[in-house]
């Protein structure tokens, strides 16, 4: 007799998820889609960018509204010098790292929300969070960007960092994951420095910068400071889709469109 049963071929129903050669074959299955292909993801600075007021955030506001004319943009924000605070506050009373990453997700979204504002009349707002991941796409098809607060959600689950108490995903981070997991065109931190420079240029003004540089050689240099969330060295060496980021300077917001373009205008880190 014919057993006609249908069998389900699964590379991982019998096996155990922990082991590792079976998680180094799941490589070897069909590549990841790219959901969003054709849309930018960027970092707009809260602390560098934000906090400076008119004089620095509407100049990037009149650029990234020309540039929704012809690009499609996922946009981000950082909590900037309100987290700072709340983070020197919840550390003096003790609060964990997971309540501290919650709160500096409330900062980030208010500078999301000052953002959409101010890019409303390009048809752009603010994502609410948790509607953000599930219905971005349908977003970003009626409408040329969307805003969302940079901080990945990790909330009261986020890693105990390797040294003191503070987040390692911040914003720059949750950026970065939104293009790695949709599949983005470019990842772009807009920050109020030209790039990764030798030493910090606002300590060591003529610091020559590094036009392009792979993880490993940042490892390798031990720069005292970077300006950009040092976690995301371990991303872009992970990343199947997003393996390169670039950092330019707002304060020179013509210089925006150009890092889209795909013209090296500030830092490429590269995964290598």
């Amino acid at each position: 007799m014919i057993d006609e049963r249908h069998h389900v071929k699964s590379l991982l129903m019998r096996e155990s998820l922990i082991d590792k050669d079976l998680v180094a074959a799941t490589d070897d299955q069909a590549p990841v889609v790219r959901m969003l292909p054709m849309a930018h993801v960027v970092k707009i600075g809260g602390r560098s960018i934000v906090d400076r007021g008119r004089s620095a955030l509407l100049p990037v506001v009149e650029t990234l509204g020309t540039i929704l004319e012809t690009q499609k943009l996922i946009l981000s924000t950082g909590g900037g010098v309100r987290s700072r605070h709340v983070f020197s506050i919840g550390l003096d009373l003790g609060l964990p790292t997971g309540v501290l990453a919650q709160l500096a997700i409330a900062d980030a979204l208010g500078n999301a929300h000052i953002l959409g504002t101010l890019l409303a009349p390009h048809g752009v707002v603010a994502i609410p969070p948790e509607m953000f991941g599930h219905l971005l796409p349908l977003f970003l098809r009626s409408a040329p960007g969307v805003i969302f607060n940079g901080d990945p959600p990790y909330s009261l689950w986020e890693h105990p960092p390797e040294v003191g108490r503070i987040p390692p995903h911040r914003t720059d981070v949750g950026s970065y994951l939104v293009a790695e997991c949709f599949g983005c065109a470019s990842v772009t931190l807009v920050k109020d420095v030209d790039g990764v420079h030798e030493a910090d240029p606002k300590e060591h003004p003529g610091a020559p910068l590094i036009r392009e540089i792979s993880v490993a050689e940042l490892r390798e240099r031990r720069l005292p400071s970077l300006p950009f969330d040092e976690a995301l060295l371990d991303l872009l060496e992970r990343g199947r889709l997003m393996r390169r980021i670039q950092i330019v300077n707002g304060l020179k917001p013509e210089l925006l469109a150009a890092a889209l373009a795909g013209e090296t205008v500030g830092t490429i880190v590269h995964a290598g």
